[in-house]
């Protein structure tokens, strides 16, 4: 192996520090700027303040983390492929945030707020997946964990992080927390199955956006109509995994021994 060691309690560290950076980051920079909670995403200027400040300061601390280890290679690519039916895992997620994009709302906004809201949560898919995905599964492998078990703890690991957000959402942020873990196995498998932390990293900002693009930007709405894409997605998905739980790893290779015959 190749590249720096890292203990599951250095992980754990570098995850705190990277909380740090966006939980204390978006606060503080919200304070210097004077922007209050239901102001974030009322104009492209506060989108940047109180997103891309914290969110890019995290995804460059995630890649340098990255870069001081040496994990390049196990944190962008993926040498353990899956079986070609769990391409259905990222069509489905495609499908939901195609379905789920706020348009008519997103049309009344200007086309530099939408940039600038696409540009905050692709910082949000690129840094959380080259932390939980990357670093994260990078770490669990070379403890020598089995797959199932990387998949698990890393998954469970990324749910347990948004319970931070109890600090804005109340109570809501462990609902979050469970569906957050659900989706982190999702993203898993699109690592696998696509080779690499690319798509999964593209895919992931996309749902963030499509989310945000019914809820946040509405302020006083309750439910966005939307958002029944995304659970509709998690429960096909969920299903479908579930059925197909024993035909995810490759099927293996041949001994090259012939059977014996039948008696």
């Amino acid at each position: 192996m190749t590249g720096r060691d890292l203990p599951v309690w250095g992980f754990l560290a570098v995850v705190v520090g990277y909380l740090a950076i966006i939980q204390g980051g978006g606060l503080l920079a919200a304070e210097i700027a004077g922007i209050e909670a239901d102001e974030a995403f009322t104009t492209a200027s506060n989108v940047m303040i109180t997103m891309w400040i914290p969110l890019g300061a995290a995804l460059v601390f995630t890649y340098a983390v990255v870069g001081v280890l040496g994990w390049w290679r196990p944190v962008l690519t993926d040498d353990r492929p899956v079986r070609r039916w769990v391409w259905a895992v990222p069509i489905v997620l495609m499908a939901a945030i195609v379905l789920a994009i706020d348009y008519a709302d997103l049309l009344d906004k200007s086309v530099v707020f939408v940039l600038t809201l696409f540009v905050a949560t692709q910082f949000v898919g690129w840094g959380e997946e080259g932390m939980f995905r990357g670093i994260g599964v990078t770490t669990l492998r070379r403890r020598g964990l089995r797959e199932g078990q990387v998949a698990l703890w890393s998954s469970l690991i990324f749910g347990a992080v948004h319970l931070s957000n109890l600090i804005g959402r109340g109570p809501g942020a462990i609902g979050q927390a469970v569906a957050v873990s659900f989706a982190g196995y999702f993203f898993y498998l699109i690592r696998r199955v696509s080779g690499g932390n690319v798509l999964n990293s593209v895919l992931h900002g996309l749902f963030d956006f499509a989310l945000l693009s019914g809820t946040a930007i509405l302020i006083g709405q309750d439910a966005y109509p939307g958002a029944v894409a995304a659970i509709a997605a998690y429960i096909v998905l969920a299903v479908l995994l579930l059925v197909r739980r024993h035909r995810i790893e490759p099927v293996p290779a041949s001994t090259g021994m012939v059977p014996d015959p039948p008696r």
